[in-house]
C-alpha cells in the first residue's frame, strides 16, 4: 500500500453539478451519501487499497470476496442549502468500533464553514454465510493508517 500522509487521501473537493439538485434548485439529500461514499472510495484508492478487491465487481462475484461490508446504519445532518456551482470540502474521519465495525464520519465544507454531516456504519460480513466476520486486513491497515492524523 502507498504511504501517504492520511490528510491527503481523506478529503475530496468537488463543485455541485445542476443533475444533483431538486426542484427547488438546492442539492438533493440523497448526493450528500453519494457524494460520502465517493470520498470513502477516493481515499481507499490513494492509499493504496484496490477497490475491486473489496467491492463486488462485475469481474468479482461476491463469493469471491473475503469479505461484504454493508451498511447497517447512516444518518445526515444538513444545516444549509448547497446550490450549482457551490465549492465545497468532504472531510473524513473513519473510526473502527470493534473487531468487525467501523463508522465513516464525514464533514462538509463550505468556505471552512460546517454544512452538513454524515456518518455511515459497515458491518464486516462473510459473503456466502452472510455471519459477522473480522474486516479485512486492507480495511484494518487503512482505518489504522487514518486514525494517526487524527
Amino acid at each position: 500500500m502507498e504511504k501517504r500522509h492520511p490528510r491527503e487521501w481523506l478529503c475530496l473537493k468537488r463543485t455541485v453539478r445542476f443533475g444533483e439538485t431538486d426542484a427547488a434548485g438546492v442539492v438533493h439529500f440523497l448526493e450528500l451519501f453519494r457524494w460520502c461514499h465517493e470520498t470513502w472510495e477516493a481515499s481507499l484508492k490513494k492509499y493504496g487499497v484496490v477497490l475491486q478487491e473489496i467491492f463486488p465487481t462485475n469481474q468479482i462475484n461476491t463469493s469471491q470476496l473475503d469479505v461484504a461490508l454493508p451498511v447497517v446504519h447512516c444518518e445526515a445532518n444538513y444545516f444549509q442549502p448547497l446550490y450549482v456551482g457551490d465549492i465545497i470540502n468532504i472531510e473524513l474521519n473513519p473510526e473502527k468500533i470493534n473487531d468487525s465495525s467501523f463508522v465513516l464520519r464525514f464533514k462538509l465544507k463550505k468556505n471552512g464553514e460546517k454544512i452538513g454531516m454524515v456518518n455511515i456504519k459497515h458491518v464486516s460480513i462473510n459473503p456466502i454465510t452472510r455471519d459477522i466476520c473480522a474486516l479485512s486486513k486492507q480495511i484494518n491497515l487503512w482505518l489504522h493508517e487514518s486514525s494517526l492524523s487524527f
